[in-house]
């Protein structure tokens, strides 16, 4: 008997996974056999994680070096920087943009009473830092002891240690020509490690998707569901509508070509709630499945993984909106561009910084003079929000190295 396609076993993998979840919702997660498979899932899920974990940085270093290495040698490597970049805060400010303004019509918090979440926020000690502080730290931690980014999996600071490696490679010639080959075969190995961890996914994302929906407070959830609409509906429309007509735009390929060939990485991302650690499917997909040339994929997923956020810069606005309604601050013009800014410097990420999400979003606030204490509020809707977020980042991401490559090809 012939077993279904891997894009096949992923799909069963994460409807059975959301299926079992609202059973245990539904029926109490306290019963032996309840908590015997929540424990079971934990471990499953874990493992499948963390085995993307460990491939991760041995993945982002080796494809890093190679596609620079590959892409100085046809003159590329400065139209690609540029491209990246530039589509990289399009989509980004396009998101945001998104966000606001439907946060701003629908004003999602202002029917609420604040005092309902205030035990939530005498409880919660929120970790502050400044704008510059926040600027320099960032900066930092760029620059750090190549092995003590590999070791500690600091992803970042991996990328712009593999981007002078790679420009370095080039400049030597023949050379250093040893070193290319050698880190070449160490991605090929490495690709070869990412399809065994594939034949997991199917059981790895049920786990996860199972954990994730039998754990969700459904009450705050109800409490909160305006807002958590809001969001996942403009996360949608940004994710539906606005990148694949960026797409269409740029290269002509159809929503449906884009998401039959990305479907394992978006499924993956939605599980794992980070864009990390769905890299290594994501590069996959990208060259086996969407045809992208592996040294821009190697170049613009690294990167985009760590800069491009496209869903975490939309939340981070529409948080920031939403509180302020319902604190009763009434956002003028120029506070709503303030956060617009902030959210996309923020959305970037801090690379080193503990609970660095809650940094980033307690910074979001502190730009525009709302309580940081605030963000007590979103935790219990904040992770089933960074499920769709995170899809949305990954799928900005292979949008991208798609459009990147046909305009530099």
């Amino acid at each position: 008997m012939k077993l279904p396609s891997l894009n096949a076993q992923i799909l069963i993998g994460a409807l059975f996974g959301v299926a079992v979840g609202l059973l245990f919702q539904q029926t109490g997660i306290e019963s032996t056999t309840a908590s015997s498979s929540l424990y079971a899932a934990t471990i499953i899920g874990t493992l499948f994680i963390d085995l993307l974990k460990m491939i991760l940085i041995p993945l982002v270093f080796c494809s890093i070096v190679v596609g620079i290495a590959n892409l100085r040698q046809h003159q590329q490597m400065h139209k690609v920087w540029i491209t990246t970049l530039i589509f990289f805060v399009l989509t980004m400010a396009i998101a945001m943009i998104v966000g606001m303004a439907a946060s701003t019509y629908f004003k999602p918090g202002s029917g609420l009473e604040v005092s309902m979440f205030e035990g939530a926020m005498q409880n919660f000690q929120s970790q502050q830092m400044p704008l510059p502080e926040f600027f320099a730290h960032f900066l930092h931690n760029l620059f750090v002891n190549p092995f003590q980014a590999l070791a500690e999996g600091k992803v970042l600071a991996v990328v712009i240690f593999a981007l002078f490696l790679g420009i370095a490679l080039v400049m030597g010639g023949d050379r250093y020509k040893n070193i290319l080959v050698l880190l070449e075969e160490g991605l090929e190995v490495t690709m070869r490690i990412v399809n065994w961890i594939m034949w997991l996914a199917p059981y790895g994302i049920a786990a996860l998707l199972i954990k994730l929906v039998a754990t969700q407070d459904g009450a705050m959830l109800g409490t909160l569901a305006q807002f958590v609409a809001i969001v996942a509906g403009t996360l949608l429309f940004h994710g539906v509508i606005v990148l694949p007509l960026l797409l269409f735009l740029f290269t002509r390929k159809t929503p449906f070509w884009f998401l039959q060939g990305a479907r394992q990485a978006l499924i993956t991302a939605f599980a794992t709630s980070s864009s990390s650690a769905t890299l290594p499917i994501t590069m996959r997909c990208a060259t086996e499945q969407l045809n992208v040339k592996p040294e821009i994929a190697g170049f613009v997923l690294p990167l985009g993984a760590t800069m491009n956020m496209d869903g975490t810069a939309l939340y981070e606005a529409a948080a920031a909106l939403f509180i302020a309604n319902l604190v009763g601050v009434d956002l003028s013009f120029v506070q709503q561009m303030i956060v617009f800014l902030t959210a996309m410097l923020a959305s970037v990420g801090a690379p080193g910084i503990p609970s660095a999400g809650m940094v980033t979003m307690v910074l979001v606030l502190q730009s525009v003079g709302l309580p940081a204490e605030a963000i007590a509020i979103l935790l219990p809707v904040d992770r089933l929000l960074d499920t769709l977020r995170t899809t949305i980042n990954v799928e900005g991401d292979m949008t991208a190295s798609l459009v990147v490559q046909k305009i530099v090809s």
